[in-house]
């Protein structure tokens, strides 16, 4: 398991930097993504961060960097997808009680049980492991809808080639199901005329 820990008791009130990485096979197996899945991380995921205590607080800020290999929900053309988060992180020393049993396991593996808008949570122990943090910030820098371009036309609804591979096919003009209604609108306007 890799080491991303820091040690509470050598931060003071000054930044102090620190960097790490994370190899593809660490966020593959962490992500329980199943094989063949449209995601592919090429090389590792970059932390670079800076760390201080703020009182009893630890306050975490950074950047996480990094590209996948991710699938167009449009036109199914895989592309890089470059990834750039900021975070930050406030730990708070724990007073007690975990709020759910993630957040014990979190406790009781890494020191830290994280909140749920990823932007607080609670420390316990001299050492902190950011493991559970880092997987959560890379899932959220993925994007929901990965599009290889923001104006991908997408595939054919006839032919279900990409339209940007040249497809001839002629769109269709679907009528309306209200066209009946129409008709028989102006049918009764007709009759109500004469």
């Amino acid at each position: 398991m890799p080491d991303f820990r820091i040690q509470i008791e050598r931060l003071t009130d000054r930044k102090t930097p620190f960097e790490f990485e994370v190899a593809p096979a660490w966020w593959l197996a962490r992500s329980e993504v199943p094989e063949g899945d449209s995601v592919v991380v090429s090389e590792p995921f970059r932390f670079a961060l800076d760390a201080s205590r703020v009182s009893d607080d630890v306050v975490i800020e950074g950047t996480l960097e990094g590209e996948v290999g991710l699938e167009c929900s449009r036109c199914g053309k895989r592309y890089p997808q470059a990834l750039r988060e900021p975070f930050r992180l406030v730990l708070e020393p724990f007073d007690g009680q975990a709020p759910d049993p993630e957040g014990e396991k979190g406790l009781a593996e890494n020191g830290v049980c994280l909140g749920e808008d990823l932007e607080a949570g609670s420390y316990r122990g001299a050492v902190v492991g950011l493991d559970d943090f880092f997987g959560e910030v890379i899932a959220l820098a993925m994007p929901l809808q990965p599009l290889c371009d923001e104006d991908c036309p997408g595939l054919c609804a006839h032919c279900g080639a990409p339209r940007d591979a040249g497809c001839d096919c002629e769109d269709e003009k679907i009528e309306s199901p209200f066209s009946a209604l129409a008709g028989l609108k102006a049918q009764l306007e007709a009759e109500q005329q004469d």
